[in-house]
Order: structure tokens, then C-alpha cells, then sequence
């Protein structure tokens, strides 16, 4: 199997890396670009949609450009190598509900605008059995509960919301500044932004037939948000990784450097198992997505538990082999970690997919190793 980027894939990659390293060049300028709403640049957004970034997943006659996983990953890796603060995989995840199950006249309408830089989604979908309702009178839909969180959701030009409907469950459009709709946002500890969106009695505009279970979409979307997560997760955690290894080499105690000393070699060797583990499962999860979109639930956890399990080893890791420095603000393997911590629990946790494929265990025939 080639997993080698074709020449558009490496073109398109060298184009995002171009203009992330360029906007985000050091830790200062990220932490002074988050330090404002919305939480990320408005003109770095503008850019993303310029070189094809918003719309590469979305088929041509929506006004997208009929790309795939495989090219969301090479830019997602990009925005976790810099730690970018764009709501690039919320707005992609949102807009995927959009293309699966939308309307012709919805998807030209949303799908070309997040094409263009002209809008920014939120997916609204914590707590989904019990959080919002949908009410039908008529032909009319309003929607009421609560999501949280919900992320980027206060500088969302539209929310994509799932609710309990009678046929199980419902996606539904919202704007934002429809009376009823109650957005709180806060910081999070990583520089980004969610908020507690409410609803009262919000109209809202059903995605697909409302007398559907829309289930398999969501779960399908939701797959596809964890696997680019996880390609996110492999960009910061290369970056982290260098960052130490860079410092073990330079770094000096007792007249030589930290390198020289075996304990610290082998911890950093560890690391770089680690590194190696969470790229090849989330890759695998990425082709399973693209060629096997029947098994990408399953592979989407798979891939979210290595990736909650190496982030959490490499982040601590390199802030301990860092010492002292590691645990300052100042210095950027801490955002690293934070940044990762925050992956670790977008989309389900660690502990919430390992007990998903455990609960699968039994499904499985036992393998007789003598034979």
C-alpha cells in the first residue's frame, strides 16, 4: 500500500504549512491572537478559504472540491503542528451533516459559503438523548434544551443541531441570532473557545426527512470529526516530540548534555514509539474512512483511543523531561500538552472508546494461536 502524498496532496500540504507557519510563528504570537475574540484570525480563516482548504471535502456541485479524508488530514496535521486556533474541524464536521443529508438548494447555499470563508459552523451535539427536543407543528420545527459544549459556538454563523425527535434522531439548522437561541461562551484551557447554547422554543429547519432516524449520518460525521482530531493530534505531538528531543540535545547538567544520559534516551525512544503507534492507527483510520465507510465508527475509535493514549503519554512526558521550564506559560510544550488534553476529550474521551470496543469484544471469534 503507498502511503505517500500524491504531487496535489504535497502541493496542497506545502500551501497550508506555507500560511499556518507564517500567521502562528511562535507561541506569543498564538497566545496573542487567542487572547481576543473570537479566539482565532479572522484573515488566517479568509486565507484557509483561498488556497481550497473549507471546501475540500465537498463535492464540486455543492461548491466544494471533491477532495477526501485523506486531504482534510494533511491540513489538519497542519493546524496541529502550529497549534492553530481556526474552527477548521468544527465547521468541516458540521458541514459533512450538511453534504449527507441536506437538500440541493441547502447544500449549494451552505456548503459554498464555507467553501468561500464566508461562514462558520458549530456542531451542536453534546448530551444527545436528553439535551434538546424537537417539536413539530405542522411543517414548522422548534427546538428546546440545552448544548454544552459547544465549540466556537458564539462566533457560529450557523449551528448544526441534533435533537430527540419521535423517529429517533433529527439534525437540524439554526441561526443563532433567532429569537429563543441563548449563547454564553467562555475560554478553554487550551486558547479556544465553546459556549452553553440554549433553546426556547427555537425554529429551526430539519436537515433531510425529520421522520428519519438520522442516526447513522451522525455517527458517520462524528467518525470522520474524530479521525481528522486524531490527524491534529499526530501534527502537535511531532512538533512536541521535537521540541524535547531538540532540548535533550542542548539542554546541559554537569557538563554534558542531557542526551548523554541513558535514562532520558530511553524515555524519549518511548516516545517515539508512541508517536510512531498513534500516526500508523490514525492513518489506517483515515484509509478505512475513505475506502470503507461501513467499518469508520469502529476504526474512529480505535484510532481516538491511541490518540488519547499518546497524547497524554508524549504531553507529560515532555513537560517532565523538560523540568522546570516545561511547566511555565512562557514556553510551548505546555500548549502542546494542553492542546492535546483538549483532543483527548473532544468527540469521546479515551475511556469512553475503550469501553465502546470492549463492549464489541464478544463479536469477535477466538483466535487459536496453536492452530
Amino acid at each position: 500500500m503507498d502511503f505517500t502524498l500524491d504531487s496535489e496532496q504535497t502541493a496542497l500540504r506545502d500551501a497550508v504549512r506555507g500560511l499556518l507557519s507564517k500567521s502562528y510563528d511562535s507561541t506569543e504570537t498564538r497566545r496573542e491572537i487567542t487572547k481576543t475574540d473570537p479566539g482565532f484570525s479572522e484573515d488566517v480563516w479568509r486565507q484557509l478559504a483561498e488556497v481550497g482548504a473549507l471546501g475540500l471535502p465537498f463535492a464540486e456541485e455543492d461548491g466544494g472540491f471533491g477532495a477526501g479524508p485523506v486531504e482534510v488530514s494533511i491540513v489538519a496535521e497542519e493546524i496541529g503542528r502550529v497549534l492553530a486556533p481556526e474552527p477548521y474541524l468544527e465547521t468541516i464536521l458540521a458541514a459533512g451533516l450538511v453534504a449527507d443529508l441536506g437538500s440541493p438548494e441547502q447544500r449549494s447555499d451552505v456548503i459554498g459559503r464555507v467553501a468561500e470563508g464566508a461562514l462558520v459552523l458549530s456542531f451542536a451535539h453534546h448530551d444527545i438523548a436528553d439535551a434538546v427536543v424537537a417539536t413539530q407543528s405542522g411543517d414548522a420545527w422548534t427546538l428546546s434544551g440545552v448544548k454544552e459544549p459547544v465549540l466556537h459556538g458564539v462566533r457560529a454563523d450557523l449551528l448544526v443541531v441534533t435533537a430527540r425527535t419521535d423517529a429517533g434522531v433529527g439534525v437540524f439548522l439554526v441561526d443563532p441570532s433567532t429569537d429563543g437561541v441563548e449563547r454564553t461562551g467562555y475560554r478553554t484551557h487550551d486558547g479556544g473557545r465553546a459556549a452553553r447554547v440554549a433553546f426556547d422554543g427555537v425554529a429551526a429547519t430539519p436537515l433531510g426527512d425529520p421522520s428519519a432516524d438520522a442516526a447513522d449520518a451522525v455517527a458517520l460525521a462524528v467518525a470522520r470529526g474524530q479521525v481528522a482530531l486524531g490527524h491534529e493530534a499526530v501534527g502537535a505531538i511531532d512538533v512536541a516530540l521535537r521540541i524535547t528531543t531538540e532540548y535533550l540535545k542542548t539542554r546541559k547538567q554537569f557538563g554534558v548534555t542531557l542526551n548523554t544520559f541513558q535514562a532520558l534516551t530511553f524515555r524519549a525512544a518511548d516516545l517515539y514509539v508512541s508517536a510512531e503507534l498513534v500516526r500508523s492507527t490514525v492513518t489506517w483510520a483515515t484509509l478505512v474512512l475513505q475506502d470503507e465507510p461501513e467499518r469508520a465508527v469502529e476504526a474512529a475509535s480505535r484510532a481516538k483511543l491511541q490518540v488519547s493514549r499518546a497524547g497524554r503519554h508524549i504531553g507529560q512526558e515532555a513537560i517532565q523531561l523538560h523540568g522546570g521550564i516545561g511547566m511555565t506559560a512562557e514556553y510551548s510544550v505546555g500548549h502542546y500538552t494542553s492542546r492535546l488534553t483538549a483532543i483527548d476529550h473532544t468527540l469521546g474521551d479515551g475511556s469512553e472508546h475503550l469501553a465502546r470496543l470492549a463492549s464489541t469484544v464478544t463479536d469477535h471469534g477466538v483466535v487459536d494461536p496453536i492452530g
